[in-house]
């Protein structure tokens, strides 16, 4: 089940924001990213999980997905770069 969220660009895909990157944390590094209507998510740095050759940046739009709610909030199981497609993909479904 995936939480509804103003910034859904499907059932599963949230748009977020990189607001930090922690490189040392206790399980690696990941990013902390805000997404409208449910708050912090992290999502690790890992190569499973982030599918992109590059480290985001503080201000980057990416994608979240498989987003799992754990006792100190949302984790995403895998994340990557806001692409053109996406944003057409999320004014499609805000139009229907």
């Amino acid at each position: 089940m995936c939480p509804k969220g103003g910034n859904q660009v499907d059932c599963d895909r949230f748009k977020g924001v990189v607001e930090k990157i922690i490189f040392e944390g206790k399980h690696g590094p990941y990013i902390v990213a805000s997404v409208e209507d449910i708050g912090l998510v992290t999502c690790s740095l890992d190569r499973d999980v982030w599918r992109e050759v590059r480290q985001p940046e503080p201000g980057t739009y990416i994608i979240l997905s498989g987003l799992t709610k754990k006792r100190a909030g949302w984790r995403a199981t895998q994340g990557r770069f806001m692409q053109p497609s996406d944003e057409n993909r999320e004014k499609r479904r805000k139009e229907q």
